[in-house]
């Protein structure tokens, strides 16, 4: 391997990044909140899905905490307030 290759490899950045996972589904209100912490390095970034009926809405936030599990709490957190404030508007 020369040097340029291996500065070169040094330096790019050819990983694919991680793919949230969903977690457990919470009903609230008639809405079914569904957490899914998105990987940003070693933490996890705010995000998850609120559904009602066939409509959907993409939660995602820029908050970002240590674990997978608190990560997942907090988005639950913040999505049930986004529903007591705004309820069915959350889809327009």
């Amino acid at each position: 391997m020369s040097l340029l290759s291996s500065l070169k490899a040094m330096f790019s950045s050819d990983k694919t990044p991680a793919a949230p996972v969903a977690m457990d589904s919470e009903e609230y209100k008639g809405f079914t909140i569904t957490p899914a912490p998105l990987p940003e390095g070693s933490q996890f970034r705010v995000n998850g899905t609120i559904v009602k009926g066939e409509q959907n809405h993409r939660f995602i936030r820029a908050d970002v905490l240590g674990s997978k599990d608190a990560c997942a709490q907090e988005m639950l957190r913040k999505a049930r307030l986004t529903i007591d404030q705004v309820g069915d508007g959350i889809f327009r």
